[in-house]
């Protein structure tokens, strides 16, 4: 088992959506490293339990390691002195599919918060909507086959490890911060699947 504070993030987070009752997407996760600039990569989803396959309401999350953030750690794992607090790089995107029709953009904004709850010592701030649709091939199997629409929301943030996350990666603050985030995430999914939005079948 791979002993490193980045995956003991990861783990943090993975208990905290298990505790959430959210279920993962296993197909939608990923650990991939960028061999050029040194960049670590973990992208996963959850979404609420008995959605299906896949789900009408979902999150997308992605954690970076930067090069910057692995420089710290080895100098504190050299040295025993952290100059510079190593930091994860968040994205959560909260995804509502399989829609009929083009949602108001205003009701999504009504019910999403402009920052999430405090993780550790900073939140993550919306970053905007993206919506979408896909048209269907009329030269293909069902030329009857209707578009399907989505919406997506993403906040962006940065989570600083705290000095005595870096030296013990049993200690308890990421279970805490994770656990606020994991809450966060599932109520938000929630509020989004009970919009009453118009779903294809």
């Amino acid at each position: 088992m791979l002993d490193h504070v980045f995956t003991d993030a990861i783990s943090a987070l993975r208990d905290a959506f298990e505790s959430a009752f959210l279920e993962r997407q296993a197909f939608e996760e990923h650990f991939q490293s960028d061999v050029l600039v040194g960049d670590l990569t973990w992208e996963t989803s959850y979404g609420l339990p008995g959605e299906g396959e896949p789900p009408r309401v979902v999150a997308h999350i992605t954690f970076d390691w930067p090069a910057w953030s692995q420089a710290a750690y080895r100098q504190w794992y050299v040295d025993e002195e952290l100059e510079r607090r190593p930091a994860i790089e968040m994205e959560i995107v909260l995804r509502v599919q399989q829609l009929a029709q083009a949602p108001d953009p205003e009701r999504i904004y009504g019910i999403m918060p402009e920052m999430s709850p405090l993780v550790g010592d900073d939140r993550l701030e919306r970053a905007g909507l993206t919506a979408e649709v896909g048209h269907p091939d009329p030269q293909g199997d069902d030329p009857e086959a209707a578009a399907e629409y989505a919406v997506e929301i993403t906040y962006e943030g940065l989570y600083e490890l705290a000095e005595e996350t870096v030296a013990d990666g049993t200690n308890t603050l990421l279970d805490e911060h994770f656990g606020v985030l994991g809450g966060w995430i599932a109520a938000t999914l929630v509020k989004l699947g009970d919009l009453n939005l118009s779903y294809l079948p």
